[in-house]
C-alpha cells in the first residue's frame, strides 16, 4: 500500500490562469476534466490530487508519469476517483486506489492510498 498527499495554494493555481489562461488548464487536465473543473478551487484540487499520486506511485511526475496520464473523475454524488492512462497502468500497476480531495482556507488539499498488484511471479517465492 502507498500513501500519497500535495496541498498548493489556491491564489497559484488562479495566478497561473489569470497569467496563462486556458494554456495553463491544458497542460495538466484533459478537455473532460476542464469540463468538471469549473471552480478555481476544483482545478487546484485535480492539481494537488495528480501531484499526491505521483508521490503514492513513487516517481513524480516525469518520464515515467505525465500530468495526462492521470484521469481524474467525479462520480453523481461529487467524490473523486481516477484512472491511468493504459501506458501509465502497465508502468505501476495499480490494483485498487482511493482518492480524497478537500478545500478550505485558501487550500487545496488531496490524499490518495494505492495497492499496487504483486509483481512478483510464484515461482520467485519458493526457495531453491
Amino acid at each position: 500500500m502507498k500513501i500519497g498527499t500535495d496541498i498548493i495554494y489556491i491564489d497559484r493555481v488562479e495566478q497561473n490562469i489569470k497569467q496563462y489562461g486556458n494554456k495553463f488548464k491544458e497542460k495538466f487536465l484533459s478537455p473532460q476534466e476542464i469540463g468538471i473543473a469549473q471552480k478555481i478551487e476544483t482545478v487546484a484540487g485535480f492539481w494537488a490530487a495528480k501531484e499526491a499520486i505521483s508521490k503514492a506511485l513513487g516517481c513524480g511526475i516525469g518520464k515515467q508519469l505525465s500530468f495526462h496520464d492521470i484521469i481524474i473523475a467525479k462520480d453523481k454524488k461529487g467524490a473523486p476517483s481516477f484512472t491511468l492512462s493504459k501506458e501509465a497502468q502497465q508502468r505501476h500497476s495499480v490494483k485498487e486506489s482511493s482518492l480524497s480531495i478537500s478545500h478550505d482556507g485558501g487550500f487545496a488539499i488531496a490524499v490518495v492510498v494505492i495497492v499496487l498488484h504483486n509483481r512478483c511471479s510464484p515461482s520467485s517465492d519458493k526457495l531453491q
